[in-house]
């Protein structure tokens, strides 16, 4: 058989006289046989001064502790982002972008490359059909697009599909119906620039 003590504490003089009382009547004394059924000890609490307490937790506490703050003057910032300055604008940025259409989906994306050596990347999942030309020039477009929002004037661009490349350099006739209004629209963009420039590196060193 298990043998259970159970340790009342309490601050009610009410408690301690109901349970050390040899004699009760009424509702105390029906309290007093369904209590002494158990192994009751009642103990007294002691009093513990404010100075013990706090000192406790002086005692406790941890060098270098920051508390909580819970104020948020910003909390109603969704992000941060660093601004270049309007002379970084002025000298040559690099763009970088890339598309690629497979089974799996078609998908694009350009990088903006500052003077100061900060990246800006730009993704996206195209909803529609495509050739893997055209998801370069899509890629091509949104990082021109991108560039142009910045007010940038300078902008040397490297992409790893020479179709597209020769292409708007005006090296190489588009022939593909799908790609002329394609090749149309980068010509436009195109017109927003000071100086641009189109160069063309192989896929294995993109």
């Amino acid at each position: 058989m298990l043998y259970h003590t159970t340790w009342l504490i309490s601050k009610l003089d009410p408690i301690k006289y109901m349970m050390e009382s040899p004699a009760l009547s009424g509702r105390m004394a029906r309290w007093q046989i369904l209590l002494s059924e158990y192994d009751i000890a009642y103990v007294s609490q002691k009093s513990i001064k404010g100075s013990a307490i706090a000192d406790f937790l002086a005692t406790r506490t941890t060098e270098g502790y920051d508390p909580l703050k819970f104020d948020f003057p910003d909390e109603d910032l969704m992000c941060i982002t660093e601004m270049e300055s309007e002379s970084s604008k002025e000298k040559s940025w690099n763009m970088c972008f890339d598309g690629a259409s497979n089974t799996l989906g078609h998908g694009i994306g350009a990088i903006l490359v500052s003077p100061n050596g900060n990246h800006y990347p730009f993704t996206a999942r195209l909803n529609f059909f495509c050739t893997n030309n055209i998801a370069e020039y899509e890629a091509c477009i949104m990082g021109l697009r991108a560039t142009i929002e910045r007010n940038i004037e300078i902008l040397e661009v490297y992409g790893d599909s020479a179709l597209v490349v020769y292409q708007i350099r005006g090296e190489w006739e588009v022939r593909d119906p799908k790609l002329i209004k394609y090749s149309d629209l980068v010509a436009e963009l195109i017109k927003e620039f000071k100086e641009i420039t189109f160069h063309y590196f192989p896929r294995e060193e993109n």
